[in-house]
């Protein structure tokens, strides 16, 4: 059975970093794309970055650009999300998700697989 399990949420004042991790279990997540979702109250969700595992190319969305870092460790089965200089924007439920796909994408039906998600709120 496949397990997604994100953490490190948490609430952070603007200009701070946090890192978000998702480890799984039940299958290795070196095989397959990765992507971060988020979802804030009365929005939709909104693919945030992606990895891919041919090559561990990224893609990130314009709106965390230059702020956020995705990233894997194989030996840990886990991808993290590093979020630099947050913004209150930037407040959301984040979600991993995985699937049966190599290229990294941030539409998010192309997953098969999520995470429970985990609340980050960005407020002064």
């Amino acid at each position: 059975q496949v397990q997604l399990v994100e953490s490190g949420g948490g609430l952070v004042q603007p200009g701070r970093s946090l890192r978000l991790s998702c480890a799984a279990s039940g299958l290795s997540l070196h095989y397959f794309a990765v992507g971060w979702f988020r979802q804030a109250p009365g929005k939709e969700r909104e693919g945030v970055s992606c990895i891919s595992s041919t090559d561990d190319s990224t893609y990130y969305a314009d709106s965390v650009k230059g702020r956020f870092t995705i990233s894997r460790d194989n030996a840990k089965n886990t991808v993290y999300l590093q979020m630099n200089n947050r913004k209150p924007e930037d407040t959301a439920v984040y979600f991993c998700a995985t699937g049966v796909i190599v290229d990294g994408t941030l539409i998010w039906d192309e997953y098969d697989y999520w995470g429970q998600g985990t609340q980050v709120t960005v407020s002064s």
